[in-house]
């Protein structure tokens, strides 16, 4: 695992929405209001990630009030949205926490996600990424964006640490 390595340095997890927090799918409402379907595994471990002092961050090239809200539940408070250049905000995002590159791990899964991974110490990907984000990937999870993609990560990055499981 090319991860390995690099995993324990990880101080800033740093996640795309679509195709990564949810399964991709877009549900617009005849009134335009979209919704999206968060998993609750993944919220646990992004709670855990951030008790055991993993900063967690939100780089989405799309805006969501049902982004918003979840990350407010679960005290995400880097949420970055409508954002046309992730890898300028993701350095922007580190300079601003005074964290090197190889303390960023930068999770995708489409083309755009390739500019910021590859700025990224430690590049991830879920299982159901594009095949160009997969080879760029140092780690790809064996579940799907949407489908505990994220809560793998996490527990990856944390057993690193010696931080997983979470005390209860």
């Amino acid at each position: 695992m090319r991860a390995a390595p690099r995993a324990s340095r990880v101080r800033l997890l740093v996640l795309d929405v679509d195709g990564v927090l949810t399964d991709g799918g877009l549900f617009v409402s005849a009134s335009g209001e979209e919704t999206k379907r968060f998993h609750v595994h993944d919220g646990l471990a992004m709670v855990a990630a951030r008790k055991a002092g993993l900063t967690i961050a939100v780089l989405s090239s799309r805006a969501s009030a049902a982004v918003t809200r979840r990350m407010a539940e679960l005290g995400v408070s880097e949420v970055h949205q409508g954002v046309a250049d992730k890898a300028g905000a993701l350095d922007a995002l580190r300079e601003r926490l005074g964290l090197a590159a190889s303390a960023v791990a930068m999770m995708g899964d489409d083309l755009s996600d390739l500019p910021a991974m590859a700025r990224a110490g430690l590049a991830l990907a879920p299982a159901n990424a594009v095949p160009e984000v997969k080879r760029a990937a140092h780690w790809v999870a064996r579940r799907r964006g949407g489908d505990g993609a994220v809560r793998e990560a996490v527990e990856m990055l944390l057993k690193a640490r010696r931080a997983w499981p979470p005390p209860a």
